[in-house]
């Protein structure tokens, strides 16, 4: 009877314990944290064809790598999209809101100037901040606090200067810009890698969306430059190529430009038609297992991934990456985890260079060519990340 008793009392005892062990787990994991992240673009306003691109690629992202919970290691990660209308003074205004409300990581940016306005926000702050589509060379090492989803400007000098001879010097370099962050930057990144190799580089910079580009086309006519670097990201992009057409520059001069997303190939075709040209992204370039998802996902819209979608794409790796690494939305642990980050995107391996928070990531080389009566691009050369690496540089 007494080892009955005993027995007895050993069950009740081990059946407490595991209710015990069962309640402890749960609570472990009701008490997981919700994880906010404030996504800030530009919805409407100059850049809005690129922020679409972007959050489009932000959600599919998301919807990779989370299998479609928006849960990461047990953390519900709450997101909330709010609209720059492409101008500073409302990116950071509605950056301080969600700073306000306790949102310790921000991504988005469209524009160069906003990006590094973000960057100095989320650095006074103690908050993470991941750029977007922004191209500036300066938002690499702005801060600690600052990351980047796309490609910079030096990124894309250094795979257009895979086109021209090293052996040639001394030729007249006019750099055809908006008079913008995205322009200086390219000028800068221009003269640095073109006047690096001896020859003279000058711009030419436009009012960003001028209504009027005649007079900038023909002072670019009149500068009788032996190359023409065109950097451009405005809605005015379609004018300012009709505008150069006008003045003959592109029968008449060597164009080195990036191609646009893939509502202008209608209009570039038949003035850039068969010429090499550099870009960031074209949806049949990279073959990799997330491109190719990435693809048949937006072909089931009969859609297709455009210019920026990428960049939206990684903004999700690096969010989710932090928040599973520091178990949470812990600043100093998501910054270290991602500084030396390897991933896989859409493009191919890429990886942040942890002295500056550069991206380190692939870039190619295409053309335009006609395909069943339409423009479509044709994917001449994947140049690796080793060969458009920007120069190091270190935080302030």
């Amino acid at each position: 009877m007494l080892r009955k008793r005993w027995q007895t009392a050993a069950v009740l005892l081990l059946a407490v314990t595991l209710l015990g062990a069962l309640a402890g787990t749960a609570a472990s994991h009701s008490n997981k944290s919700t994880v906010k992240v404030g996504i800030i673009y530009s919805k409407t306003g100059a850049l809005s064809g690129f922020g679409a691109e972007y959050i489009q690629g932000f959600q599919l992202g998301m919807k990779y790598l989370t299998h479609g919970t928006n849960k990461v290691n047990g953390h519900k990660v709450q997101i909330t999209v709010m609209d720059d209308a492409t101008d500073a003074s409302k990116a950071v205004a509605a950056g301080k809101d969600l700073i306000g409300q306790g949102y310790k990581i921000i991504g988005g940016s469209t524009s160069s100037g906003i990006g590094l306005q973000m960057g100095a926000l989320a650095d006074q702050n103690n908050v993470l901040f991941i750029s977007g589509a922004a191209a500036s060379d300066a938002i690499t090492a702005l801060n600690r606090h600052t990351f980047r989803s796309g490609r910079q400007s030096y990124q894309d000098v250094l795979d257009a200067a895979a086109f021209i001879p090293r052996a040639s010097v001394g030729k007249k370099v006019v750099v055809f810009a908006e008079d913008t962050a995205f322009g200086a930057s390219n000028v800068a990144a221009v003269r640095a890698v073109f006047g690096g190799r001896g020859h003279t580089v000058t711009s030419i910079l436009a009012p960003f969306n001028a209504s009027d580009l005649t007079p900038f086309a023909q002072r670019l006519k009149n500068a009788n430059a032996d190359l023409v670097f065109v950097a451009w990201s405005g809605p005015n992009a379609l004018q300012m190529w009709q505008s150069l057409q006008q003045q003959g520059i592109p029968s008449s001069t060597k164009l080195v430009t990036g191609l646009a997303d893939r509502v202008t190939y209608s209009t570039l075709g038949p003035v850039l038609g068969g010429v090499n040209l550099l870009s960031h992204y074209v949806s049949n370039g990279p073959k990799n297992k997330v491109n190719t998802w990435l693809v048949k996902q937006l072909a089931k819209k009969h859609q297709v991934p455009d210019l920026f979608t990428p960049d939206g794409f990684v903004t999700a790796e690096l969010v989710v990456h932090a928040i599973k690494k520091a178990d949470g939305d812990n600043v100093d642990k998501m910054i270290s985890a991602l500084e030396g980050y390897q991933f896989l995107a859409p493009k191919g391996r890429e990886r942040v260079r942890p002295q500056d928070h550069a991206m380190i990531q692939p870039m190619f080389q295409v053309q335009l060519v006609q395909k069943n009566g339409k423009w479509t691009d044709k994917v001449i050369k994947t140049v690796s990340p080793g060969n458009v690496q920007p120069p190091l540089k270190s935080f302030p």
